[in-house]
């Protein structure tokens, strides 16, 4: 345990350096095109086979806007303008933090990346919510039908009965 910290962590015996492990940030975005919303069926574990926004761990250099765009064009096609932070997921059990993004599509073309065999928009009452690959993607789609298009708004966090 380093000196004046309270965790036990690894430290180099030769030159003092402290490796310290911090949570995976992941960035992502909850794309919509008029009332529908954009998901993506994993092609990759974990939860291949089920729907999920585009998301993933942000790059070294990049702001997390910057990654939610760019998952959404690798995993989905999909060019998208980030219109507001919709959430702040922690999900401490995997050690991540989840930044989702409000977006709109830029352009109505979009098809699977490598990581998604498919993607589609869907209404509301189509939703594959019994498919969803993520407790977090169900947090930020309630969180848009709760939130809409308002502009000025706190980001959505964990429900109290999940934190």
């Amino acid at each position: 345990m380093p000196a004046g910290d309270n965790r036990e962590r690894l430290i180099c015996a030769d030159c003092g350096f402290v490796q310290y492990d911090n949570p995976k940030i992941v960035a992502g975005a909850l794309v919509l095109s008029g009332a529908q919303v954009l998901l993506c069926k994993r092609a990759i574990e974990p939860r291949i086979g089920f729907w999920t926004l585009p998301a993933g761990y942000l790059e070294l250099g990049e702001t997390p806007a910057e990654g939610a765009a760019r998952e959404a064009l690798e995993e989905a096609g999909a060019e998208i303008a980030i219109d507001a932070l919709l959430g702040v997921y922690s999900v401490p059990r995997i050690s991540q933090v989840q930044l989702i993004y409000r977006a709109t599509l830029r352009k109505p073309e979009f098809a699977p990346g490598i990581e998604s065999l498919d993607v589609r928009l869907f209404d509301w009452p189509q939703i594959p919510w019994n498919e969803l690959a993520f407790e977090s993607v169900r947090w930020a789609l309630l969180a848009w039908r709760r939130i809409g298009d308002a502009k000025n708004f706190a980001p959505d966090t964990n429900p109290i009965s999940d934190p």
